[in-house]
């Protein structure tokens, strides 16, 4: 798997990156473990999380949990393995933690935000989760409007200097509030976000703005971008056919919302195509088109976190061929 340069940072990771949101949540501790290494197999090293990865399990048909688990999960991995100088680990910080983040700004604990208190204190948990002295790509993972952006970027900066953050980045982000932090970390010096994770797929809402704005932003101030659900939480994945029941899965009902928006697409192609006849052909030209769709974005240095991969038994026919579909693409 080739190698690609993140923005214009220095820090160089796999064309494709594993998003482990389902780690502990739909995907239990053996199942992730086996998706690690296959994806370290193919040559992958790029591994995404978050500190609240899966906060929200309990309420979701999940087992409860307090946030942290994927990191544990991964660096238990990474322990048993001895790979931790092989792997890129990237993960995140502003969701509130607590079982179904019950210990939140709203509560005394505190645990959530992007202030200097939190961020510090957040950073060295997920650094005992991780099992590891430093993070490769520490991001914000959304915005957090009550707290300055200079005291966000001041946090993260401190951290950099200190050696346990080696660059960072933010998720979920406007093109106005990332170009006000560039700004920010001009005007005081602080370091500057490398790289953008933006939810970015044929069925997103969000598209449109990814590629309007988003995209031309980072191309034009050197912004490595890193799209997740390329799959649209499965939706992409042929595991939701039309006029069938949802599959077995803790996020169908989830992605049931925007299964009306999967249908409407694949009739459209239906429409398109007049050769269509069977499913598999369906499926097949649905393939072709979401990968001539990536092909044909204009953001440089790109990548897809493969967000959602869950059965270590389908490796061949699912995860590795998904992989390989989308590797280079950008």
């Amino acid at each position: 798997m080739e190698q690609v340069q993140l923005g214009r940072s220095g820090l160089f990771v796999s064309s494709i990156g594993l998003g482990t949101m389902q780690f502990g949540w739909s995907v239990d501790e053996a199942g992730s473990v086996e998706v690690m290494d296959t994806f370290v197999d193919m040559g992958g090293t790029f591994v995404d999380t978050a500190d609240i990865y899966s906060a929200w399990a309990g309420r979701m048909g999940g087992p409860e949990q307090p946030g942290g688990v994927s990191e544990e999960i991964i660096g238990r991995w990474m322990k048993a393995r001895g790979n931790r100088d092989r792997i890129v680990v990237a993960t995140k910080v502003r969701g509130a933690m607590g079982v179904n983040s019950s210990e939140g700004r709203s509560t005394v604990h505190q645990r959530e935000g992007l202030s200097r208190q939190w961020i510090q204190q957040a950073c060295e948990d997920s650094l005992r989760r991780l099992q590891v002295d430093h993070i490769d790509l520490y991001q914000a993972h959304w915005i957090d409007p009550l707290v300055p952006i200079e005291e966000t970027l001041g946090a993260f900066t401190d951290l950099v200097r200190q050696g346990k953050v080696r660059y960072i980045g933010c998720s979920n982000h406007s093109a106005w509030r990332i170009v006000e932090s560039l700004w920010a970390a001009d005007r005081h010096g602080l370091e500057r976000y490398v790289s953008l994770q933006p939810e970015y797929n044929l069925l997103s809402p969000n598209r449109g703005d990814v590629e309007r704005e988003l995209a031309p932003m980072c191309e034009r101030y050197g912004i490595g971008v890193v799209p997740y659900s390329p799959l649209a939480g499965g939706l992409l994945t042929g595991k939701y056919r039309r006029g069938e029941e949802l599959p077995d899965s803790v996020r169908a009902e989830e992605n049931a919302e925007q299964k009306a928006t999967l249908e409407k697409f694949t009739k459209t192609i239906d429409e398109a195509s007049s050769s269509q006849e069977t499913t598999d052909e369906l499926e097949e030209l649905l393939a072709a088109k979401l990968i001539d769709f990536m092909r044909k974005r204009r953001v440089q240095k790109c990548k897809q976190t493969v967000d959602g991969a869950k059965d270590p038994n389908s490796k061949e026919e699912q995860v590795i061929d998904e992989l390989d579909l989308l590797d280079g693409l950008c």
